[in-house]
């Protein structure tokens, strides 16, 4: 879809890049020239992830462990990779997200979503943002969030409150920062299934099938098809697009908002089911 050495040059960092749609826009963007920096909790997954890629691409791709919730590794992260040089961009992938009834949610549940999709988003956006404007280095932050940012959806609250606030740092920064070279977007991507994280948010099969069909075009959406759309908008051919929220969804949200409203049909014994096992 596009030429080889696309982002060639860039140094793109994506949060939660080694596991589902992060890794899969990681690959895409080393496929496409960029030099790749992965982070995340688990250090295992990230290291065979990086292992996978410079297999495959030949690329180059760094890791770092950590915890995004946490303001000061954040920083530290930042500080790391700097020191090898400046990033180009910066994915805000990482996320945080389960199905539960919100009278069922404890206090602890609401902050783990929060802490990681918008305070980790924050964090990193800050802690990247500062430098490139102190050196007047243009850049680009592109930040993964949902359809039910602007509509709202019942059983994911914690996730649409996060997803919310993401988006408004999006759309504020990129008018703060625009002048200064900084440009910031958003996509909003519809059902992408992911091995692990598809189960935990949609506990029945049949309606897993009926989350990824019922938009306009029947179909979930592949993964290829949301990395490419990143691809895009980090490259400098999209250099004028600044403060947008692309939709990826089907058509889904345009008939009918609340990408996880029909956990209506759930039962209380299906509920009960579905909540995480205490390990």
């Amino acid at each position: 879809m596009f030429r080889d050495d696309l982002l060639a040059g860039k140094r793109i960092l994506v949060t939660g890049g080694g596991t589902g749609l992060g890794k899969s826009m990681g690959r895409r963007f080393v496929e496409l020239g960029a030099s790749l920096v992965i982070c995340g909790r688990r250090t295992e997954v990230l290291e065979a992830t990086a292992a996978e890629f410079r297999a495959v691409t030949g690329g180059t791709v760094t890791t770092h462990g950590l915890d995004i919730r946490d303001a000061s590794a954040v920083e530290t992260m930042i500080e790391a990779i700097w020191a090898d040089g400046p990033l180009d961009a910066l994915v805000n992938n990482a996320a945080g997200n389960f199905v539960a009834r919100t009278e069922d949610l404890s206090p602890r549940a609401i902050d783990a979503v929060l802490g990681i999709v918008l305070h980790g988003s924050a964090y990193a956006t800050l802690a990247c943002g500062k430098r490139w404007l102190a050196a007047g280095h243009k850049a680009t932050v592109l930040s993964i969030v949902t359809t039910y940012a602007w509509t709202g959806s019942g059983f994911v609250v914690p996730s649409a409150m996060a997803k919310a606030g993401v988006l408004a740092m999006t759309r504020s920064l990129a008018v703060e920062w625009g002048r200064r070279g900084v440009r910031l977007n958003a996509i909003a991507p519809g059902p992408f299934p992911t091995p692990g994280a598809w189960e935990r948010l949609v506990p029945k099969p049949e309606f897993a099938r009926a989350c990824e069909t019922s938009n306009p075009l029947g179909r979930p959406g592949e993964h290829i098809e949301l990395a490419n759309l990143a691809s895009f908008l980090l490259a400098d051919e999209a250099g004028y697009i600044n403060g947008e929220c692309v939709t990826i969804d089907g058509g889904e949200w345009l008939q009918g908002a609340g990408q996880f409203n029909f956990l209506r049909k759930m039962s209380d014994a299906d509920w009960a089911a579905a909540r995480p096992k205490k390990s």
